[in-house]
Protein backbone atom coordinates (compact mmCIF):
# COMPACT_ATOMS: atom_id res chain seq x y z
CA UNK A 1 0.00 0.00 0.00
CA UNK A 2 1.83 3.23 -1.07
CA UNK A 3 1.60 6.02 0.74
CA UNK A 4 -1.15 8.11 -0.67
CA UNK A 5 -3.34 4.91 0.19
CA UNK A 6 -2.15 4.83 3.69
CA UNK A 7 -3.31 8.67 3.80
CA UNK A 8 -6.58 7.98 1.87
CA UNK A 9 -7.57 4.82 4.67
CA UNK A 10 -6.64 7.33 7.58
CA UNK A 11 -8.74 9.87 6.44
CA UNK A 12 -11.88 8.21 5.53
CA UNK A 13 -11.76 4.96 7.49
CA UNK A 14 -13.53 1.95 6.42
CA UNK A 15 -16.43 3.21 6.12
CA UNK A 16 -16.55 5.67 3.44
CA UNK A 17 -18.92 7.33 1.50
CA UNK A 18 -22.06 8.88 3.28
CA UNK A 19 -22.46 7.76 6.82
CA UNK A 20 -25.96 8.39 6.84
CA UNK A 21 -26.57 5.39 4.53
CA UNK A 22 -24.38 2.96 6.59
CA UNK A 23 -26.51 3.60 9.28
CA UNK A 24 -29.66 3.21 7.72
CA UNK A 25 -28.03 -0.10 6.62
CA UNK A 26 -27.11 -1.13 9.69
CA UNK A 27 -30.27 -0.18 11.19
CA UNK A 28 -32.53 -2.36 8.83
CA UNK A 29 -29.79 -5.24 8.94
CA UNK A 30 -30.52 -5.22 12.98
CA UNK A 31 -34.57 -5.11 12.77
CA UNK A 32 -34.43 -7.46 10.38
CA UNK A 33 -32.24 -9.87 12.66
CA UNK A 34 -34.77 -9.24 15.48
CA UNK A 35 -37.75 -9.67 13.62
CA UNK A 36 -36.90 -12.90 11.24
CA UNK A 37 -36.21 -14.46 14.40
CA UNK A 38 -39.13 -13.89 16.06
CA UNK A 39 -41.56 -14.13 12.38
CA UNK A 40 -39.94 -17.77 11.89
CA UNK A 41 -40.63 -19.28 14.95
CA UNK A 42 -43.29 -21.56 12.84
CA UNK A 43 -40.53 -22.76 10.48
CA UNK A 44 -38.73 -24.33 13.62
CA UNK A 45 -41.99 -25.45 15.30
CA UNK A 46 -41.41 -29.37 16.00
CA UNK A 47 -37.51 -29.50 14.95
CA UNK A 48 -36.12 -27.73 17.81
CA UNK A 49 -33.63 -25.46 16.07
CA UNK A 50 -34.77 -22.42 16.57
CA UNK A 51 -31.40 -20.44 16.12
CA UNK A 52 -31.45 -22.06 12.39
CA UNK A 53 -33.29 -20.20 10.24
CA UNK A 54 -32.11 -16.35 11.74
CA UNK A 55 -28.30 -18.10 11.83
CA UNK A 56 -28.72 -18.38 7.89
CA UNK A 57 -29.87 -15.08 7.76
CA UNK A 58 -27.39 -13.69 9.62
CA UNK A 59 -24.79 -14.93 7.62
CA UNK A 60 -26.74 -14.05 4.13
CA UNK A 61 -26.86 -10.65 5.72
CA UNK A 62 -22.95 -10.57 6.61
CA UNK A 63 -21.92 -11.77 3.56
CA UNK A 64 -24.32 -8.85 1.81
CA UNK A 65 -22.90 -6.38 4.34
CA UNK A 66 -19.69 -7.22 2.60
CA UNK A 67 -20.72 -6.91 -0.99
CA UNK A 68 -21.35 -3.78 -0.45
CA UNK A 69 -18.31 -2.62 1.07
CA UNK A 70 -16.68 -4.08 -2.21
CA UNK A 71 -19.15 -2.24 -4.19
CA UNK A 72 -18.56 0.70 -2.35
CA UNK A 73 -14.90 0.67 -3.26
CA UNK A 74 -15.37 0.38 -7.04
CA UNK A 75 -15.32 3.85 -9.11
CA UNK A 76 -18.78 5.07 -10.10
CA UNK A 77 -18.10 4.99 -13.47
CA UNK A 78 -17.08 1.15 -13.61
CA UNK A 79 -21.17 0.88 -13.37
CA UNK A 80 -21.77 1.59 -16.76
CA UNK A 81 -19.89 -1.70 -17.71
CA UNK A 82 -21.01 -3.71 -14.93
CA UNK A 83 -24.92 -2.44 -15.51
CA UNK A 84 -24.37 -3.90 -19.21
CA UNK A 85 -22.88 -7.13 -18.08
CA UNK A 86 -25.76 -7.40 -15.45
CA UNK A 87 -28.57 -6.38 -18.10
CA UNK A 88 -27.15 -9.33 -20.77
CA UNK A 89 -27.05 -11.81 -17.83
CA UNK A 90 -30.32 -11.31 -16.36
CA UNK A 91 -31.65 -11.66 -19.93
CA UNK A 92 -30.31 -15.35 -20.15
CA UNK A 93 -31.73 -15.59 -16.89
CA UNK A 94 -34.91 -14.81 -17.49
CA UNK A 95 -34.45 -16.91 -20.61
CA UNK A 96 -33.82 -19.60 -18.19
CA UNK A 97 -36.44 -19.06 -15.54
CA UNK A 98 -39.16 -19.91 -18.37
CA UNK A 99 -38.22 -23.60 -18.35
CA UNK A 100 -37.05 -23.98 -14.88
CA UNK A 101 -38.59 -25.63 -11.42
CA UNK A 102 -41.81 -23.90 -9.73
CA UNK A 103 -41.44 -22.28 -6.02
CA UNK A 104 -44.86 -21.73 -4.93
CA UNK A 105 -46.73 -21.82 -7.82
CA UNK A 106 -44.42 -19.54 -9.79
CA UNK A 107 -41.73 -20.28 -12.42
CA UNK A 108 -39.38 -17.34 -11.33
CA UNK A 109 -36.97 -19.43 -9.51
CA UNK A 110 -33.56 -20.93 -11.15
CA UNK A 111 -32.03 -23.75 -8.81
CA UNK A 112 -28.38 -24.86 -8.42
CA UNK A 113 -27.85 -27.85 -5.90
CA UNK A 114 -29.60 -26.46 -2.90
CA UNK A 115 -29.61 -23.05 -3.77
CA UNK A 116 -32.22 -21.50 -5.70
CA UNK A 117 -32.16 -17.60 -6.86
CA UNK A 118 -34.81 -15.10 -8.82
CA UNK A 119 -33.30 -13.39 -11.93
CA UNK A 120 -36.38 -11.07 -11.62
CA UNK A 121 -34.49 -9.49 -8.66
CA UNK A 122 -30.72 -9.21 -10.93
CA UNK A 123 -32.47 -8.08 -13.97
CA UNK A 124 -34.10 -5.07 -11.81
CA UNK A 125 -30.64 -4.09 -10.92
CA UNK A 126 -29.13 -4.58 -14.54
CA UNK A 127 -32.63 -2.26 -16.00
CA UNK A 128 -31.91 0.82 -13.34
CA UNK A 129 -28.14 0.90 -14.34
CA UNK A 130 -28.81 0.39 -18.08
CA UNK A 131 -31.57 3.17 -18.43
CA UNK A 132 -30.22 5.74 -16.28
CA UNK A 133 -27.15 5.50 -18.45
CA UNK A 134 -28.85 5.64 -21.70
CA UNK A 135 -30.48 8.84 -19.95
CA UNK A 136 -27.81 10.20 -19.16
CA UNK A 137 -26.02 9.90 -22.67
CA UNK A 138 -28.73 10.51 -25.27
CA UNK A 139 -29.87 14.23 -24.31
CA UNK A 140 -30.42 17.16 -26.04
CA UNK A 141 -30.91 20.95 -24.46
CA UNK A 142 -34.41 19.71 -23.57
CA UNK A 143 -33.77 16.69 -21.88
CA UNK A 144 -33.75 12.85 -22.85
CA UNK A 145 -34.25 12.72 -26.98
CA UNK A 146 -36.08 10.74 -28.93
CA UNK A 147 -33.26 7.93 -29.64
CA UNK A 148 -32.74 7.34 -26.32
CA UNK A 149 -35.91 7.18 -25.16
CA UNK A 150 -36.69 4.29 -27.98
CA UNK A 151 -33.84 2.67 -26.75
CA UNK A 152 -34.53 2.50 -22.92
CA UNK A 153 -37.92 1.57 -23.82
CA UNK A 154 -37.24 -1.43 -25.77
CA UNK A 155 -34.81 -2.49 -23.24
CA UNK A 156 -37.77 -1.79 -20.47
CA UNK A 157 -40.49 -3.67 -22.41
CA UNK A 158 -38.19 -6.60 -23.38
CA UNK A 159 -37.22 -7.49 -19.64
CA UNK A 160 -40.48 -6.73 -18.35
CA UNK A 161 -42.02 -9.04 -21.05
CA UNK A 162 -40.41 -11.59 -19.41
CA UNK A 163 -41.09 -10.95 -16.10
CA UNK A 164 -44.80 -10.53 -16.63
CA UNK A 165 -46.27 -12.99 -17.17
CA UNK A 166 -44.81 -14.84 -13.85
CA UNK A 167 -44.20 -11.77 -11.89
CA UNK A 168 -46.70 -9.23 -12.41
CA UNK A 169 -45.93 -7.08 -9.24
CA UNK A 170 -42.93 -7.14 -10.29
CA UNK A 171 -43.12 -6.02 -13.58
CA UNK A 172 -45.80 -3.28 -11.92
CA UNK A 173 -42.63 -2.01 -9.86
CA UNK A 174 -40.62 -1.71 -12.51
CA UNK A 175 -43.00 0.02 -14.46
CA UNK A 176 -43.86 2.83 -12.13
CA UNK A 177 -39.67 2.99 -10.90
CA UNK A 178 -38.71 3.65 -14.76
CA UNK A 179 -41.54 6.12 -14.85
CA UNK A 180 -40.32 8.17 -12.31
CA UNK A 181 -36.87 8.56 -13.42
CA UNK A 182 -37.72 9.20 -16.87
CA UNK A 183 -39.49 11.90 -15.08
CA UNK A 184 -36.14 12.75 -12.94
CA UNK A 185 -33.90 12.54 -15.96
CA UNK A 186 -36.18 15.24 -17.84
CA UNK A 187 -37.76 12.81 -20.87
CA UNK A 188 -40.31 14.79 -22.60
CA UNK A 189 -43.62 15.96 -20.29
CA UNK A 190 -45.59 14.69 -23.33
CA UNK A 191 -44.23 11.45 -23.61
CA UNK A 192 -44.70 10.75 -19.97
CA UNK A 193 -48.25 12.11 -20.18
CA UNK A 194 -49.18 9.53 -22.87
CA UNK A 195 -47.73 6.99 -21.51
CA UNK A 196 -49.32 7.37 -17.99
CA UNK A 197 -52.73 7.27 -19.78
CA UNK A 198 -51.49 4.40 -21.79
CA UNK A 199 -50.52 2.42 -18.55
CA UNK A 200 -53.82 3.53 -16.60
CA UNK A 201 -55.85 2.71 -19.90
CA UNK A 202 -54.47 -0.50 -19.67
CA UNK A 203 -55.13 -1.08 -16.22
CA UNK A 204 -58.44 -0.23 -15.69
CA UNK A 205 -59.27 -2.47 -18.61
CA UNK A 206 -57.18 -5.35 -17.16
CA UNK A 207 -58.81 -5.00 -13.99
CA UNK A 208 -62.59 -4.96 -15.74
CA UNK A 209 -61.14 -7.99 -17.64
CA UNK A 210 -59.95 -9.93 -15.12
CA UNK A 211 -62.55 -9.37 -12.37
CA UNK A 212 -65.05 -10.99 -15.19
CA UNK A 213 -63.56 -13.88 -15.78
CA UNK A 214 -65.79 -16.93 -15.28
CA UNK A 215 -65.40 -19.00 -12.53
CA UNK A 216 -65.06 -21.98 -14.31
CA UNK A 217 -62.45 -20.29 -16.94
CA UNK A 218 -60.21 -19.42 -13.84
CA UNK A 219 -60.98 -23.42 -12.57
CA UNK A 220 -59.44 -24.72 -15.34
CA UNK A 221 -56.58 -22.47 -16.09
CA UNK A 222 -55.82 -22.90 -12.56
CA UNK A 223 -55.78 -27.08 -12.35
CA UNK A 224 -53.38 -26.69 -15.31
CA UNK A 225 -49.95 -25.24 -14.28
CA UNK A 226 -48.34 -25.51 -17.72
CA UNK A 227 -50.82 -23.10 -18.88
CA UNK A 228 -49.50 -20.06 -19.79
CA UNK A 229 -52.64 -18.58 -18.09
CA UNK A 230 -51.97 -20.26 -14.90
CA UNK A 231 -50.95 -17.09 -12.78
CA UNK A 232 -53.86 -15.48 -14.07
CA UNK A 233 -56.57 -16.61 -10.95
CA UNK A 234 -53.81 -15.98 -8.50
CA UNK A 235 -54.34 -12.18 -9.67
CA UNK A 236 -57.85 -12.47 -10.28
CA UNK A 237 -57.93 -13.34 -6.36
CA UNK A 238 -55.40 -10.71 -5.19
CA UNK A 239 -57.53 -8.03 -6.54
CA UNK A 240 -60.81 -10.06 -5.67
CA UNK A 241 -59.97 -10.18 -2.34
CA UNK A 242 -58.01 -6.94 -1.63
CA UNK A 243 -61.05 -4.79 -2.95
CA UNK A 244 -64.22 -6.48 -1.53
CA UNK A 245 -66.42 -4.21 0.78
CA UNK A 246 -66.45 -5.36 3.84
CA UNK A 247 -68.91 -7.66 5.02
CA UNK A 248 -71.01 -9.03 7.67
CA UNK A 249 -68.78 -10.19 10.57
CA UNK A 250 -70.95 -13.28 11.02
CA UNK A 251 -70.79 -14.13 7.52
CA UNK A 252 -66.83 -13.30 7.10
CA UNK A 253 -64.66 -16.30 5.55
CA UNK A 254 -61.01 -15.41 6.88
CA UNK A 255 -59.78 -18.76 5.18
CA UNK A 256 -60.52 -16.78 1.75
CA UNK A 257 -57.94 -13.54 2.85
CA UNK A 258 -55.66 -15.25 5.15
CA UNK A 259 -52.84 -13.52 4.72
CA UNK A 260 -54.40 -10.00 5.21
CA UNK A 261 -56.52 -10.89 7.43
CA UNK A 262 -53.88 -11.60 9.81
CA UNK A 263 -51.70 -8.80 9.10
CA UNK A 264 -54.59 -6.47 10.02
CA UNK A 265 -55.17 -8.45 12.73
CA UNK A 266 -51.06 -8.04 13.83
CA UNK A 267 -51.72 -3.67 13.30
CA UNK A 268 -55.15 -3.50 15.10
CA UNK A 269 -54.57 -5.19 18.17
CA UNK A 270 -50.51 -3.37 18.81
CA UNK A 271 -50.93 -0.73 20.79
CA UNK A 272 -48.57 2.06 20.50
CA UNK A 273 -45.15 0.12 22.12
CA UNK A 274 -46.42 -3.37 20.70
CA UNK A 275 -46.36 -6.38 22.51
CA UNK A 276 -42.68 -6.69 22.41
CA UNK A 277 -39.91 -8.37 20.85
CA UNK A 278 -40.82 -12.16 20.25
CA UNK A 279 -44.06 -11.68 21.28
CA UNK A 280 -46.01 -11.87 18.34
CA UNK A 281 -49.07 -13.61 18.04
CA UNK A 282 -50.04 -13.69 14.47
CA UNK A 283 -46.94 -15.38 13.36
CA UNK A 284 -48.41 -18.53 14.18
CA UNK A 285 -50.75 -17.71 11.36
CA UNK A 286 -49.36 -15.81 8.20
CA UNK A 287 -48.04 -17.17 5.81
CA UNK A 288 -44.53 -16.27 5.09
CA UNK A 289 -44.36 -13.99 8.28
CA UNK A 290 -40.56 -13.77 7.96
CA UNK A 291 -40.96 -12.42 4.26
CA UNK A 292 -43.83 -10.75 2.63
CA UNK A 293 -45.82 -9.67 5.71
CA UNK A 294 -42.46 -8.98 8.01
CA UNK A 295 -43.89 -4.98 8.55
CA UNK A 296 -46.99 -6.26 10.22
CA UNK A 297 -44.86 -7.97 12.80
CA UNK A 298 -42.56 -5.28 13.29
CA UNK A 299 -45.24 -3.61 13.87
CA UNK A 300 -47.41 -6.26 16.00
CA UNK A 301 -43.87 -6.55 18.27
CA UNK A 302 -42.68 -2.94 18.01
CA UNK A 303 -45.68 -0.64 17.64
CA UNK A 304 -46.71 1.69 15.71
CA UNK A 305 -43.33 3.25 16.61
CA UNK A 306 -41.30 0.56 15.07
CA UNK A 307 -43.82 0.65 12.26
CA UNK A 308 -43.07 4.40 11.45
CA UNK A 309 -39.44 4.36 12.30
CA UNK A 310 -38.97 1.64 9.73
CA UNK A 311 -41.05 4.12 6.75
CA UNK A 312 -38.32 7.29 7.89
CA UNK A 313 -35.28 4.98 7.59
CA UNK A 314 -36.88 4.17 3.94
CA UNK A 315 -38.09 7.73 3.19
CA UNK A 316 -34.27 9.30 4.98
CA UNK A 317 -32.71 7.02 2.40
CA UNK A 318 -34.44 8.28 -0.44
CA UNK A 319 -34.08 11.92 1.14
CA UNK A 320 -30.24 11.38 1.26
CA UNK A 321 -29.92 10.01 -2.16
CA UNK A 322 -31.54 12.94 -3.52
CA UNK A 323 -29.02 15.30 -1.62
CA UNK A 324 -26.36 13.19 -3.09
CA UNK A 325 -27.55 13.66 -6.55
CA UNK A 326 -27.90 17.18 -6.48
CA UNK A 327 -23.72 17.21 -5.35
CA UNK A 328 -23.05 15.07 -8.62
CA UNK A 329 -21.01 16.77 -11.24
CA UNK A 330 -21.97 15.07 -13.90
CA UNK A 331 -25.51 13.32 -14.54
CA UNK A 332 -24.49 9.91 -14.56
CA UNK A 333 -23.96 9.26 -10.69
CA UNK A 334 -26.90 11.81 -10.56
CA UNK A 335 -29.38 9.40 -12.63
CA UNK A 336 -27.75 6.21 -11.37
CA UNK A 337 -28.28 6.82 -7.10
CA UNK A 338 -31.79 7.88 -7.84
CA UNK A 339 -33.00 5.06 -9.56
CA UNK A 340 -31.59 2.51 -7.16
CA UNK A 341 -33.16 4.48 -4.38
CA UNK A 342 -36.30 4.96 -5.98
CA UNK A 343 -36.84 1.10 -6.64
CA UNK A 344 -35.71 0.15 -3.05
CA UNK A 345 -37.94 2.38 -1.47
CA UNK A 346 -40.89 1.84 -3.82
CA UNK A 347 -40.78 -1.89 -3.06
CA UNK A 348 -40.69 -1.08 0.26
CA UNK A 349 -43.62 1.79 0.37
CA UNK A 350 -45.70 -1.55 -1.73
CA UNK A 351 -44.83 -3.56 1.15
CA UNK A 352 -45.72 -1.32 3.53
CA UNK A 353 -49.24 -0.93 2.06
CA UNK A 354 -49.74 -4.00 1.45
CA UNK A 355 -49.44 -5.36 5.51
CA UNK A 356 -52.12 -2.11 5.84
CA UNK A 357 -54.32 -3.44 3.16
CA UNK A 358 -53.90 -0.06 0.89
CA UNK A 359 -52.55 -2.70 -1.91
CA UNK A 360 -53.51 -5.86 -3.32
CA UNK A 361 -51.25 -8.65 -2.00
CA UNK A 362 -48.10 -8.90 -4.22
CA UNK A 363 -45.27 -11.25 -2.89
CA UNK A 364 -42.92 -8.58 -2.48
CA UNK A 365 -40.54 -8.61 0.08
CA UNK A 366 -39.60 -5.99 2.09
CA UNK A 367 -36.02 -4.55 1.02
CA UNK A 368 -33.13 -5.54 3.56
CA UNK A 369 -35.00 -6.87 6.28
CA UNK A 370 -37.12 -10.15 5.02
CA UNK A 371 -35.65 -12.93 5.58
CA UNK A 372 -33.92 -14.05 1.39
CA UNK A 373 -31.00 -15.24 0.29
CA UNK A 374 -31.55 -13.15 -3.42
CA UNK A 375 -33.08 -9.87 -2.68
CA UNK A 376 -30.82 -9.41 0.34
CA UNK A 377 -27.76 -9.58 -1.77
CA UNK A 378 -29.47 -7.67 -4.71
CA UNK A 379 -30.65 -4.61 -1.98
CA UNK A 380 -27.33 -4.77 -0.88
CA UNK A 381 -25.85 -3.94 -3.81
CA UNK A 382 -28.14 -0.96 -4.52
CA UNK A 383 -27.01 0.20 -1.00
CA UNK A 384 -23.42 -0.37 -2.16
CA UNK A 385 -23.22 1.35 -5.68
CA UNK A 386 -25.09 4.17 -4.11
CA UNK A 387 -22.22 4.46 -1.37
CA UNK A 388 -19.96 4.47 -4.35
CA UNK A 389 -21.25 7.39 -6.13
CA UNK A 390 -21.53 8.99 -2.66
CA UNK A 391 -18.36 8.48 -2.18
CA UNK A 392 -17.72 10.42 -5.77
CA UNK A 393 -19.62 13.48 -5.04
CA UNK A 394 -17.61 13.93 -1.92
CA UNK A 395 -14.23 14.09 -3.51
CA UNK A 396 -15.49 16.41 -6.13
CA UNK A 397 -16.78 18.43 -3.13
CA UNK A 398 -13.78 18.12 -1.15
CA UNK A 399 -10.81 20.29 -2.56
CA UNK A 400 -7.64 18.08 -2.38
CA UNK A 401 -5.41 19.60 0.65
CA UNK A 402 -1.97 20.80 -0.36
CA UNK A 403 -0.47 17.54 1.54
CA UNK A 404 -2.38 15.07 -0.38
CA UNK A 405 -1.56 16.63 -3.79
CA UNK A 406 2.42 16.54 -2.71
CA UNK A 407 1.86 12.43 -1.78
CA UNK A 408 0.52 12.65 -5.31
CA UNK A 409 3.33 13.58 -6.54
CA UNK A 410 5.97 11.82 -4.90
CA UNK A 411 4.01 8.16 -5.71
CA UNK A 412 4.06 9.44 -9.69
CA UNK A 413 8.16 10.26 -9.23
CA UNK A 414 8.66 7.47 -7.82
Amino acid sequence: MNSWSKKNFKEHGLMQGDMVIWMILLTLCFISIITVYSASSNMTYGTGKYWAPVMRHGAFLLMGIGFTWILHMLPCKLYKIIGLAISLLSYLLLICAQFAGQINGASRWIGIGNFSFQPSEIAKLGLVITTVFIFSVFRDKNGVNSFGFKIAAINIVCTTLLIVTENLSTAVIIGVVMFLIGFYAQVSSKILTILLALVLTIGIGGYLTLTNIPETTLDKWRADKESVFHRIPVWVGRLTNSYTPPTDPKEYDISKNIQVTHSQIAIATCGVIGRGPGNSIERDFLPQAYSDFIYAIIIEEGGIFSGGLVMFLYLLLLYRALRIAQRCKSLFPAYLIMGLALMLVTHALINMAVAVGLFPVTGQPLPLISRGGTSTFVNCAYIGIMLSVSRSARQIEEPKTDEIVELENQTTEA
